[in-house]
């Protein structure tokens, strides 16, 4: 008997209904009753004028402002001109940015193409972390170039994209988020047949598989100081892929193809402005009305801070692809006061008797939950005595060390640089050693302390101690995959320290070998060599 074919979709909803969902990261319980929290209502309409240039007449769009925070939402309509005309084309903006001298220099200017025409300075005065913000260009070509449905169906093609790590496959029906990852490899044939049946398409990590993601992500992370992510959403015509959530970073969208219908809620109480983690999925009736409802063409963009509820579906008439730039994530005041804390306790315990001395005899007998409602004099005093201890922890907090800590954390999540022409023909990675004519030719870089050289970027290496020995982190060997390799770092000479540290302050000049603050002209020679062969200095012209 011949056998019916079976799509990929309805052989997925023949499998067993027990498979849990994708996991999600829970949300923080807050366990006080007496805490009063905040309900999300409706939002009053406020008016925003915006003038691009003198001869223009201001415009006026009407914005939802919520009585909660009393930021107003800001929104530059598609009737507006962007800073930039039509906006550049992304790989002659790449190959322009690619001659500009200063890395830094370089994220910020990438960084103001993408908010185009909000100043980035009052971006991050007056938006960032607070509220979110609408861009509507009129101008379909603005992202072009950055991530397109043809790449989309090239990677599965031709790389190795799995399941779950790299591709999920979503719906959201009748209020149900549901996840329908197979295992193994995702193949066109399997993942256009979950597409064509009204699933949605997540790729994790399109830097992984895409140079021009790559760039643009590697170029971002020295703007924010932090990694900068992102994923591809490709949804079906008329279908949402997600459920009402929010998430625990700051959220760029870019509307890359098609139109997609997006409604963004403010936090629900004040708890969960700016949360520590992402919340599990939301139900329709729980999330209040939301301070901004509109539709993303290609061109467009739409950013929401964390703890920002939103959801997105797409309208009958169209498909959606967008990708949404990330960062931020666990990079706040509280993050960075964990590693503080244990570190200073530790010290404090060390050198500080008062760190070290025993606790009151009878102290279980007023403090603790059950006695939290007496009116004892000794409460008073206990939390006196707490008060002051943390008071005097503080001079104990080796802040240097833990924002070192912070560092590395972050060198490890970065992606690699993608080196200019220019930077790949000055360093190790585009030397000119090689085999030919049954020999290999041109072998060793002859750098001598006439060379001039400078790190490879601001931020591709950094020098910290543990205390014990001195090390030098670097992302230069780092892979487009996620943690795939561990954080890369070699031991310093004690009396290196002062020439590595000379080379990371004069970035971006370029400094002779010989004038690194070295004791021989051998050691400035053998210290260059060992940067250059690690991919952490280029040379100023082509050795």
């Amino acid at each position: 008997m011949e056998r019916k074919h079976m799509s990929a979709f309805a052989l997925y909803q023949t499998l067993s209904t027990d498979v849990p969902p994708t996991a999600t990261k829970p949300t923080r319980q807050v366990a006080d009753k007496k805490k009063r929290k905040k309900e999300n209502g409706a939002n009053k309409v406020h008016t925003v004028k915006v003038q691009l240039k003198p001869e223009r007449k201001k415009k006026r769009k009407k914005l939802l402002k919520s009585p909660q925070r009393e930021e107003s939402l800001i929104g530059f309509t598609k009737d507006e001109e962007c800073v930039n005309g039509d906006g550049d084309d992304l790989d002659a903006l790449l190959t322009d940015l690619a001659k500009v001298n200063n890395s830094r220099e370089r994220a910020s200017k990438l960084f103001q193409w993408l908010i185009n025409p909000i100043p980035a300075k009052s971006f991050f005065r007056e938006t960032w972390e607070k509220k979110p913000i609408l861009v509507q260009r009129n101008n379909p070509d603005y992202y072009k170039g950055l991530f397109s449905t043809a790449e989309f169906d090239r990677i599965l093609r031709q790389e190795d994209v799995q399941y779950g790590v790299n591709l999920d496959v979503t719906s959201y029906n009748n209020g149900k988020r549901e996840t329908h990852n197979p295992a193994g490899r995702a193949l066109p044939f399997t993942v256009w047949d979950f597409y064509g049946n009204g699933c949605s398409l997540r790729m994790l990590n399109p830097q992984a598989f895409s140079s021009t993601v790559w760039n643009v992500l590697s170029i971002f992370q020295e703007e924010f100081g932090s990694m900068a992510g992102a994923n591809v959403y490709l949804t079906p015509p008329g279908t949402q892929g997600f459920a009402p959530h929010y998430d625990d970073i700051e959220a760029f969208v870019v509307q890359l193809e098609g139109k997609k219908h997006w409604r963004v809620y403010n936090p629900r109480t004040e708890d969960e402005v700016l949360p520590v983690l992402s919340s599990t999925n939301f139900d329709q009736t729980n999330i209040g009305k939301p301070i901004l409802e509109v539709v993303l063409e290609p061109g467009d963009l739409l950013y929401f801070p964390r703890g920002f509820i939103h959801q997105g579906d797409c309208l009958p008439d169209a498909h959606s692809l967008h990708i949404t730039i990330s960062s931020y994530q666990k990079n706040s005041w509280g993050d960075l006061l964990q590693k503080v804390v244990p570190a200073a306790l530790e010290i404090a315990m060390e050198e500080d008797v008062e760190f070290r001395q025993g606790l009151p005899l009878d102290y279980l007998t007023y403090m603790g939950v059950q006695n939290s409602d007496k009116d004892d004099p000794r409460r008073k005093k206990f939390f006196s005595r707490i008060e002051c201890l943390m008071k005097k922890l503080a001079t104990y907090s080796p802040v240097d060390a833990a924002v070192d800590q912070k560092a590395r954390s972050f060198l490890h999540d970065c992606l690699p640089p993608m080196l200019t022409p220019e930077e790949l023909s000055s360093s190790v990675q585009g030397a000119s050693a090689r085999w030919e004519r049954g020999q290999v030719m041109d072998v060793g870089a002859q750098i001598t302390t006439q060379t001039r050289v400078r790190v490879l970027r601001a931020g591709c290496a950094r020098l910290c101690s543990d205390g014990e020995a001195v090390n030098l982190y670097y992302i230069t060997e780092n892979s487009r995959v996620y943690h795939k390799e561990e954080l890369k770092s070699f031991e310093i000479k004690a009396e290196h320290t002062d020439a590595i540290e000379f080379l990371i302050h004069s970035y971006p000049k370029f400094v002779t070998v010989g004038s690194f603050p070295c004791e021989s002209a051998e050691d400035k020679i053998a210290l260059a060599e060992l940067l250059f062969e690690r991919g952490i200095i280029h040379t100023a012209e082509r050795l």
